[in-house]
């Protein structure tokens, strides 16, 4: 029955864990969380503790439950203040239940736990070691306070090693819970992250690219707004490669890529589509706006210095085509052909220059 009773508690616990950490995925609480992050952790571990005492076992005036384990994660993740925020809620639940020796032990039993987990957080040790020592110092106050509450000593040979085996149990497995639910967010948003973004430069890749141009152009077309597309291309670029090293092309594009982002408007679109190519996409941009701005780009990369690992400097040139939706271009899909297209005849006519689709 102990046991039976314990392991409910167990499940309860990891069970709301799992919940919490689904739910606040984007902020875990952390030490550097903000005070709101703090005082909220601090009260969904409180009434989390307080539905533990709902589970809890009665012995006599005594219950025995595992409200002590919501305390020691948001005491170690959070430090002091959702510590003290569900200490106090966890006082004031036990009182609600029953004012008595055995809820003024339970609350002494608390405030020990809390400052034991705090002081334990505190020691540079690994943490599976930080958490041993708070369960430890729990278990061995819950003896202290059991002993003095019950005497009738075949059921604490029961209770106590039950006790002590769960509390274990279900303090290692919500840090376990906790933290392998964190770390498979962090990777998951880390893929996620990776599948979208040119690893290189940091800008959006060609999968990114497709996905943002696809949604512009549903929403130019809803809206009648113009939607302009450059395509921009390195002049020579292999020359860069040949003659100085691919790592020195690359510092090229990474910087190329800065020069981009800091030349558009906020709001525009920059990816790197491959290789040396790039686009923008001009989000409720005509052609002569669209034509100024490539301009720009082009006037920037051109007086850009480029400083290369070996100290050495050097300049580059780009040709840009552009095409604007109900302007140059019919329709948004064929935007691509007709950037790529206006790109062919920069290339054609001489580099470094902008060329505006004539289809």
């Amino acid at each position: 029955m102990i046991i039976k009773e314990l392991i409910s508690n167990v499940a309860i616990l990891i069970t709301s864990l799992f919940l919490y950490t689904q739910l606040t995925r984007s902020s875990p609480l952390l030490s550097s969380s903000s005070l709101q992050k703090k005082v909220t952790a601090g009260i969904l571990a409180g009434v989390l503790s307080n539905i533990l005492m709902q589970y809890s076992m009665q012995f006599g005036e005594s219950i025995v439950d595992l409200r002590h384990i919501p305390l020691i994660l948001v005491a170690y993740y959070g430090g002091s203040i959702p510590a003290l925020i569900t200490m106090g809620l966890i006082g004031l639940g036990r009182f609600l239940i029953g004012v008595n020796t055995s809820s003024m032990l339970a609350l002494l039993m608390i405030v020990f736990i809390t400052v034991a987990t705090l002081l334990s957080r505190r020691v540079n040790v690994r943490r599976s070691l930080k958490v041993f020592i708070a369960l430890t110092a729990s278990n061995v106050i819950f003896t202290i306070i059991i002993c003095y509450l019950i005497s009738a000593s075949d059921l604490l040979w029961v209770l106590i090693p039950s006790y002590w085996g769960m509390s274990y149990i279900a303090g290692f497995t919500s840090f376990y819970v906790v933290e392998y639910v964190r770390e498979s967010q962090r990777v998951l948003e880390k893929y996620k992250s990776e599948a979208v973004t040119d690893a290189l430069t940091g800008l959006n890749n060609v999968r990114k690219f497709d996905m943002v141009f696809n949604d512009v152009s549903r929403q130019a077309q809803e809206k009648k707004e113009n939607l302009s597309l450059l395509f921009i291309d390195i002049d020579h670029f292999k020359r860069v490669n040949d003659t100085y090293g691919h790592k020195e092309g690359d510092r090229v594009l990474i910087e190329l890529g800065n020069i981009l982002k800091n030349t558009v408007r906020s709001f525009d679109v920059v990816s790197r589509n491959g290789g040396e190519e790039f686009t923008v996409i001009l989000l409720d941009c005509p052609t002569d706006r669209g034509r100024q701005i490539s301009e720009r780009i082009r006037k920037n990369v051109e007086q850009h210095l480029f400083l290369l690992t070996t100290g050495e400097i050097i300049n580059i040139t780009v040709s840009i085509g552009l095409a604007c939706f109900n302007e140059t271009t019919k329709s948004p899909p064929m935007l691509l052909k007709d950037a790529d297209d206006a790109l062919y005849e920069a290339k054609k006519t001489g580099r470094n220059k902008v060329c505006v689709s004539s289809s």
